[in-house]
């Protein structure tokens, strides 16, 4: 059960087609095995379906695996996914999706991203739109994101030489 931890937060099929490859059986004998269809086996295996519990029980039984692994998978997997739907954002009603024209808004992480999501809604937002960044961030992240900038203006340098004789 312990090396399957390092599996939190994937979907159980993911693990159980690494299973099923590193002991060569393919997706349809092995769901005819265990009296299931090779559509749903091929639905798990793509992260398309959720496994039930007896279903589970058919699959570690048969790869024998510890039973209970592939259903703390899957509640693992359900935990991580609710985790994303709770996570905070702002209010997008306010910020116009043309701001994130290469994006898709609602995939964005508000969190990791913060420092260029800022930048760009004050490059090109308007006054509602970084009031509403104020307001998600706090002004100290506002500040300091815009002071970091990546990419600085060019300046012209001069070498001096010396001449040296």
């Amino acid at each position: 059960m312990k090396s399957l931890i390092k599996y939190k937060g994937i979907h159980p099929g993911i693990v159980i087609e690494r299973e099923l490859e590193k002991r060569s059986l393919r997706k349809r004998p092995f769901a005819l095995s265990i009296g299931e269809s090779a559509q749903t086996i091929n639905n798990i295996t793509k992260g398309k379906r959720n496994i039930t519990v007896g279903l589970a029980l058919k699959i570690e039984k048969e790869l024998e695996l510890e039973e209970g692994s592939i259903v703390i998978l899957q509640s693992y997997y359900d935990i991580k996914l609710e985790k994303d739907k709770m996570k905070e954002t702002p209010n997008l009603s306010i910020l116009r999706k043309s701001l994130f024209w290469d994006t898709d808004i609602n995939k964005i992480d508000w969190i990791r991203q913060q420092i260029p999501v800022i930048q760009r809604i004050f490059e090109r937002g308007n006054d509602e739109e970084k009031n509403e960044t104020i307001r998600f961030y706090g002004k100290r992240k506002v500040d300091s994101a815009l002071k970091s900038r990546s990419t600085k203006p060019m300046r012209l340098q001069i070498n001096q030489r010396k001449n040296v004789l």
